[in-house]
Protein backbone atom coordinates (compact mmCIF):
# COMPACT_ATOMS: atom_id res chain seq x y z
CA UNK A 1 0.00 0.00 0.00
CA UNK A 2 1.21 3.52 -1.45
CA UNK A 3 -0.43 5.33 2.32
CA UNK A 4 -0.81 4.35 6.01
CA UNK A 5 -3.81 5.74 7.41
CA UNK A 6 -3.75 5.84 11.44
CA UNK A 7 -6.40 7.10 13.91
CA UNK A 8 -4.38 9.86 15.20
CA UNK A 9 -4.97 11.94 18.80
CA UNK A 10 -3.98 15.46 17.76
CA UNK A 11 -0.75 15.75 19.71
CA UNK A 12 2.01 15.48 16.97
CA UNK A 13 3.87 18.92 15.98
CA UNK A 14 3.28 17.59 11.96
CA UNK A 15 -0.63 17.33 13.16
CA UNK A 16 -0.40 20.73 14.24
CA UNK A 17 1.64 22.52 10.86
CA UNK A 18 -0.65 20.75 8.68
CA UNK A 19 -3.66 21.81 10.78
CA UNK A 20 -2.29 25.37 10.66
CA UNK A 21 -1.85 25.49 6.65
CA UNK A 22 -5.39 24.14 6.38
CA UNK A 23 -6.85 27.36 8.32
CA UNK A 24 -4.33 29.37 6.51
CA UNK A 25 -5.83 28.14 3.61
CA UNK A 26 -9.66 29.01 4.82
CA UNK A 27 -8.40 32.43 5.74
CA UNK A 28 -7.44 33.35 2.80
CA UNK A 29 -10.99 32.70 1.14
CA UNK A 30 -13.28 33.17 3.92
CA UNK A 31 -14.02 35.98 5.43
CA UNK A 32 -13.63 34.93 9.86
CA UNK A 33 -16.88 34.42 9.94
CA UNK A 34 -17.65 31.55 7.48
CA UNK A 35 -14.48 29.89 8.26
CA UNK A 36 -16.26 25.92 9.45
CA UNK A 37 -12.57 24.06 9.49
CA UNK A 38 -12.02 23.11 13.34
CA UNK A 39 -8.88 23.57 15.17
CA UNK A 40 -7.17 21.14 17.30
CA UNK A 41 -9.16 21.27 20.37
CA UNK A 42 -12.21 21.18 18.84
CA UNK A 43 -10.89 18.42 16.81
CA UNK A 44 -10.69 16.46 20.63
CA UNK A 45 -14.17 15.74 20.67
CA UNK A 46 -15.83 11.96 21.72
CA UNK A 47 -17.62 12.27 18.55
CA UNK A 48 -15.13 12.89 15.96
CA UNK A 49 -12.68 10.17 14.82
CA UNK A 50 -9.42 11.74 13.38
CA UNK A 51 -6.97 10.03 10.67
CA UNK A 52 -3.83 10.83 9.29
CA UNK A 53 -2.01 9.99 5.89
CA UNK A 54 1.20 9.17 5.96
CA UNK A 55 3.53 8.37 2.85
CA UNK A 56 7.38 6.80 3.95
CA UNK A 57 7.15 8.44 7.37
CA UNK A 58 5.61 11.72 6.28
CA UNK A 59 2.09 13.55 7.56
CA UNK A 60 0.98 14.28 3.67
CA UNK A 61 -2.88 14.35 4.85
CA UNK A 62 -5.64 13.97 7.07
CA UNK A 63 -9.39 13.87 7.65
CA UNK A 64 -12.20 13.56 10.59
CA UNK A 65 -15.94 11.80 10.86
CA UNK A 66 -17.91 13.47 13.05
CA UNK A 67 -21.34 11.83 14.16
CA UNK A 68 -24.37 14.01 14.56
CA UNK A 69 -26.14 11.11 15.23
CA UNK A 70 -26.84 7.55 14.92
CA UNK A 71 -27.49 7.28 11.17
CA UNK A 72 -25.53 10.54 9.83
CA UNK A 73 -21.92 11.23 10.25
CA UNK A 74 -20.27 14.42 8.72
CA UNK A 75 -16.75 14.65 6.86
CA UNK A 76 -14.51 17.25 8.45
CA UNK A 77 -10.73 18.57 8.46
CA UNK A 78 -10.08 17.03 5.17
CA UNK A 79 -7.01 18.20 4.10
CA UNK A 80 -3.77 17.07 1.72
CA UNK A 81 -0.56 19.21 1.98
CA UNK A 82 0.26 21.41 0.09
CA UNK A 83 3.63 19.19 -0.85
CA UNK A 84 1.64 16.44 -1.74
CA UNK A 85 -1.20 17.44 -4.05
CA UNK A 86 -2.31 15.34 -6.93
CA UNK A 87 -0.77 12.30 -5.40
CA UNK A 88 -4.41 10.46 -4.33
CA UNK A 89 -4.30 11.61 -0.94
CA UNK A 90 -7.60 13.14 -0.24
CA UNK A 91 -9.70 9.87 -2.59
CA UNK A 92 -7.64 7.73 -0.25
CA UNK A 93 -8.93 9.55 2.77
CA UNK A 94 -12.24 9.85 1.85
CA UNK A 95 -12.75 6.33 0.99
CA UNK A 96 -11.18 5.43 4.14
CA UNK A 97 -14.00 7.75 5.79
CA UNK A 98 -16.52 6.76 3.52
CA UNK A 99 -16.19 2.87 4.49
CA UNK A 100 -15.55 3.70 8.23
CA UNK A 101 -19.19 5.17 7.89
CA UNK A 102 -20.46 2.63 6.52
CA UNK A 103 -18.90 -0.02 8.80
CA UNK A 104 -20.49 1.72 11.27
CA UNK A 105 -24.18 1.99 10.10
CA UNK A 106 -24.49 5.66 8.85
CA UNK A 107 -27.19 5.70 6.53
CA UNK A 108 -25.71 9.48 5.42
CA UNK A 109 -22.69 11.36 5.07
CA UNK A 110 -22.59 15.29 5.06
CA UNK A 111 -20.02 17.63 4.19
CA UNK A 112 -19.74 21.62 4.11
CA UNK A 113 -16.80 22.90 2.03
CA UNK A 114 -16.25 26.20 0.09
CA UNK A 115 -17.82 28.55 -2.65
CA UNK A 116 -15.01 30.23 -4.11
CA UNK A 117 -13.26 28.82 -6.86
CA UNK A 118 -10.48 27.69 -4.61
CA UNK A 119 -12.84 24.99 -3.59
CA UNK A 120 -13.51 23.27 -6.83
CA UNK A 121 -11.36 20.68 -7.01
CA UNK A 122 -12.94 19.58 -4.03
CA UNK A 123 -16.32 19.95 -4.88
CA UNK A 124 -15.57 18.02 -7.46
CA UNK A 125 -13.38 15.11 -5.81
CA UNK A 126 -16.92 15.05 -3.43
CA UNK A 127 -19.16 15.08 -6.77
CA UNK A 128 -16.98 11.82 -7.78
CA UNK A 129 -17.82 10.22 -4.69
CA UNK A 130 -21.34 10.29 -5.62
CA UNK A 131 -21.77 13.66 -2.73
CA UNK A 132 -24.73 15.95 -4.43
CA UNK A 133 -25.68 19.72 -3.09
CA UNK A 134 -27.98 19.77 -0.29
CA UNK A 135 -29.17 22.50 2.31
CA UNK A 136 -27.49 23.36 5.73
CA UNK A 137 -27.45 20.61 7.82
CA UNK A 138 -26.74 20.35 11.56
CA UNK A 139 -25.77 23.49 13.23
CA UNK A 140 -24.84 25.07 9.92
CA UNK A 141 -26.49 28.14 8.32
CA UNK A 142 -26.69 29.29 4.53
CA UNK A 143 -23.67 31.19 4.19
CA UNK A 144 -22.50 32.50 0.73
CA UNK A 145 -18.77 31.25 1.61
CA UNK A 146 -20.30 27.89 1.92
CA UNK A 147 -21.20 25.02 -0.03
CA UNK A 148 -23.34 21.87 1.43
CA UNK A 149 -22.65 18.43 0.28
CA UNK A 150 -24.30 14.89 0.81
CA UNK A 151 -24.55 11.32 -0.07
CA UNK A 152 -26.29 8.18 1.37
CA UNK A 153 -24.85 5.14 1.90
Amino acid sequence: MRFEIRVDDLRGPEIAALLQEHLDDMAKWSPPESIHALDLERLRKPEITFWTVWEQGELVGCGALRQLDATHAEIKSMRTSNHHRRKGVAAFVLQHMLDEATRRGYRRVSLETGSPAAFEPARQLYARFGFVFCGPFGDYLDDAFSVFMTRTL
